[in-house]
């Protein structure tokens, strides 16, 4: 039932660097399998994420899937940043729509003979009906990726949004000029314009509507490219009705899936290990599926 054969050495990683259309230098890495790529995958990360979570996963897809996988870092964020932090002006929607955008620019130009595949976690799924150029995909697949209301989660996590949203998220990034992430134990260091409009976003029901217009467009997926959107039924911080809640977005052919971890001989996923080596027996139904 799950796959258990170990990953081959034989992927070539390196380096990448591109510009968004607005001249923001991104830092990517490649890894690509040895001999023709069978797909070329831009994987999307989520908020707050640097690419190196990622690596294990995506030298699976090149050695056991033949697939190439671009893994890179938004403006502001890991290798992409460049001076201080404060001076950052990157928000949600630069990651989420410019940044994905210039990704898959830069990957069909490394790995142009071949059809393209998005995955994206979490933010890495959100925003793509609102983006362009999406007609030449040929896959996507949204992993623990929704629209979530911090009323939205369960107890006692709630109370850990809460006081993030509303309590020690504001403060500190006030302070700072940008959110400590590290400091306060909730991952890495933000730009203070991805915090304030992801709190906005978070702790309105109307989630991104407000910020519909000309840097945001309203979704409209016309793609061809099926969508799979996968939830967890462990995931405290996007919960599968929040998923569904994206799945409505992309249209009624999205497949929507909720994995449970044990079906895969797991104690947890929740939000973030699905892509964590020690959990690599669900990666082959996160396409296969």
């Amino acid at each position: 039932m799950f796959d258990t054969a170990p990953i081959r050495r034989d992927v070539h990683e390196r380096s990448v660097a591109f510009k968004t259309a607005d001249g923001a230098e991104l830092v990517g890495r490649l890894y690509r399998p040895a001999g023709r790529a069978f797909a070329a995958v831009v994987l999307n990360s989520a908020t707050g994420v640097p690419q190196g979570f990622y690596a294990h996963f995506a030298r699976w897809l090149a050695a056991e899937r033949g697939m190439a996988c671009l893994t890179y870092d938004y403006r502001g964020l890991g290798r992409s940043t460049f001076g201080p932090l404060r001076r950052h002006k990157a928000d949600m929607i630069d990651w989420g729509t410019s940044d994905q955008v210039a990704a898959r620019r830069a990957m069909r130009r490394e790995v142009p003979d071949t059809q393209l595949w998005v995955i994206g976690h979490s933010l890495g799924a959100m925003l793509l009906p609102n983006q362009p150029e999406m007609e030449d995909v040929a896959r996507v697949i949204g992993i623990a990726s929704g629209m979530v209301h911090h009323s939205d989660h369960p107890w006692p996590y709630r109370a850990k949004a809460l006081a993030f949203w509303f309590g020690i998220g504001p403060l500190a990034t006030a302070i700072c000029g940008y959110l400590p992430g590290k400091r306060l134990g909730f991952g890495e260091d933000l730009p203070a314009g991805v915090f304030w409009q992801w709190r906005k976003w978070c702790t309105s029901r109307a989630f991104y509507a407000d910020d519909l217009g000309t840097r945001l467009p309203a979704p409209d997926w016309t793609a061809p490219a099926p969508v799979r959107l996968i939830a967890f039924a462990d995931d405290d911080l996007v919960p599968s009705g929040c998923v569904a809640r994206l799945a409505d977005v992309y249209g009624p052919a999205t497949r929507f899936d909720l994995l449970a971890p044990a079906d895969f001989g797991l104690t947890a996923v929740g939000h973030l290990s699905a892509f964590s080596r020690r959990n690599r027996a669900i990666w082959p139904a996160l396409l296969d599926g």
